[in-house]
């Protein structure tokens, strides 16, 4: 199997932080693979409601890009630049921690935002040093306006010195960003709590690393952090990365605690007025979201590429995706448009917004390679298809068996059973579909 590489950007300047009479300036550097999303010089200009808040936010973000939570140093990759949305009235900033298993999102509600959105895009925005300091040393009572992009054009002479920064857009961000949004568009909200309850539940965590699971639980009005798991629950891998919300908790409304139908993910929601902030945590902290593989299933049967470009073309960023309306307007079956949103997902277009329980659309490149390039399982399971190692023993109804020719000679057993699935294969044993099917049971399912 080809190592995955990732794809190198040059800033052509510098995000700045200014501070002036007439109050602070942050302008973000951006820079992306589409050319017509480069060649825009501004996505928004404008002043911040809550300045103060949304820097301690970014501050949050850039933190969580920073963190590893399942790599040495050694292994530590260098830190990424956070990706943001700007459209539909709204701004988003997104990132992952180094080891992909920490989702982090700040959005900026039109109530927190007063400005012009003078296009709409997806792109990456330089986090530089600087600018993180400045951004650390804004007070309440200051004022702010940010800039995604550059307000004019500006003419650079031979002698001027131009900055350049080469940052690295991660492939698997954009695996990350597939397997999250599948797992934030199953999550179901467990527990809303206020804000003096939520610091009281991050009291009861513990100081140390606890490698054994947690489980958060009410008792008696209050909430807290258990070993135990009894009644209604949220259950939480690693929950030493959760520190990363502490900074926030003084500043929040409310707090919703999600949890995914296996609860294999977890996903909270910081409701700040004019803001939200949002996490979502992996199973544990050795588990990121790049390989749970949890959108495979729905990419066994393809589709015609011109509806998945048709789709693509007629979406803004940040605009709300509704695949049940999308499949009533344009007569399209709900089978076609989940694998539809599966392969918008696949290549990083789709996002999920909790608080509003509907997907949104990131500006990306189309890139439908990506597809395969990015689910290698999907690519061997085909590759097995192909090949013909697949011998169909019993076809009966609700009943399949099949042998699948595997690596080294080997043979597994695979059975589906009423739309229940089990192989004999390492990985099958090793997870037991928690992470996505392995690629004898996608190789099957394929002769369905």
């Amino acid at each position: 199997m080809q190592p995955l590489t990732d794809s190198d950007y040059t800033y052509t300047s510098a995000s700045t932080f200014t501070d002036s009479e007439q109050g602070n300036t942050l302008l973000l550097s951006h820079q992306t693979e589409l050319d017509e999303v480069n060649n825009i010089p501004c996505f928004f200009w404008g002043r911040l409601r809550e300045p103060y808040l949304i820097s301690r936010c970014l501050m949050t973000i850039a933190k969580t890009v920073r963190s590893r939570f399942a790599l040495t140093s050694q292994e530590l990759m260098a830190l990424r630049d956070p990706i943001v949305t700007a459209g539909s009235g709204q701004v988003r900033f997104e990132g992952f921690s180094s080891c992909n298993g920490v989702y982090a999102r700040l959005d900026i509600l039109p109530e927190g935002l007063d400005g012009e959105f003078l296009a709409s895009g997806t792109t990456n925005v330089d986090f530089n040093e600087p600018m993180l300091n400045a951004l650390n040393s804004i007070t309440q009572t200051e004022t702010m306006v940010l800039s995604v992009g550059q307000r004019s054009v500006t003419v650079i002479s031979a002698t001027a010195k131009v900055v350049e920064r080469k940052v690295t857009l991660p492939n698997r961000w954009i695996k990350g960003l597939t397997s999250v949004q599948f797992y934030l568009a199953e999550m179901q909200p467990v527990f809303t709590l206020t804000k003096a309850q939520s610091i009281q539940l991050f009291q009861s965590l513990p100081k140390s690393t606890v490698k054994a699971d947690l489980f958060i639980v009410q008792r008696a009005g209050k909430y807290l952090f258990s070993p135990l798991q009894q009644g209604k629950t949220v259950r939480i891998g690693g929950a030493h990365r959760l520190r990363l919300l502490e900074g926030l908790l003084p500043f929040i409304h409310s707090l919703t605690i999600y949890q995914s139908q296996d609860e294999q993910a977890a996903g909270f929601v910081l409701h700040l007025g004019s803001l939200q902030m949002v996490f979502a945590f992996s199973a544990d902290a050795y588990r990121g979201f790049s390989g749970e593989g949890k959108a495979l299933e729905h990419l066994i049967n393809g589709l015609p590429l011109e509806l998945i470009v048709g789709v693509n073309s007629l979406l803004k960023a940040n605009e709300a995706f509704n695949p049940s309306m999308l499949a009533l307007e344009n007569d399209v079956s709900f089978g076609d448009m989940d694998t539809l949103v599966a392969n918008l997902s696949s290549i990083g277009l789709l996002g999920f917004d909790l608080v509003n329980n509907q997907h949104f659309y990131r500006r990306l490149p189309f890139k439908t390679q990506r597809i395969l390039s990015l689910n290698p399982r999907l690519k061997n399971a085909r590759k097995l298809v192909a090949d013909n190692d697949i011998t169909i023993n019993v076809r009966k109804s609700g009943y399949l068996e099949a042998t699948v020719q595997g690596s080294s000679g080997l043979f597994h057993k695979v059975v589906i059973e009423n739309d229940r699935a089990r192989c004999t294969c390492d990985w099958f044993t090793n997870h037991q579909g928690k992470r996505g099917l392995c690629k004898h049971v996608l190789a099957v399912r394929m002769l369905e």
